[in-house]
């Protein structure tokens, strides 16, 4: 399952908001699908991409679910503790 969190991140002119999922594959199946690049994925704390608002409401149109702030936070500290120790 793939999830957005609201988009309230400033990023120049844009807004952008996390997008993150239960695994990598599917993370990144989003993303294709989204026509993200590859290069935008971030995986320093926990995996996830930062997406633009217009990106995020193609996301949920197919199949993302939105989340709270909240609920980001739980699913990204449960991925940073199960992350791989380098």
């Amino acid at each position: 399952m793939t999830y957005v969190d609201a988009a309230v991140w400033p990023y120049g002119r844009m807004m952008m908001c996390h997008l993150l999922a239960d695994t990598v594959e599917e993370l990144h199946a989003m993303a294709d699908h989204l026509g993200v690049s590859r290069r935008w994925f971030q995986n320093d704390r926990y995996p996830h991409y930062d997406i633009c608002k217009a990106k995020r409401a193609i996301a949920v149109q197919l199949g993302a679910t939105e989340i709270s702030r909240r609920e980001f936070v739980f699913l990204a500290l449960a991925q940073s503790k199960n992350k791989p120790q380098s």
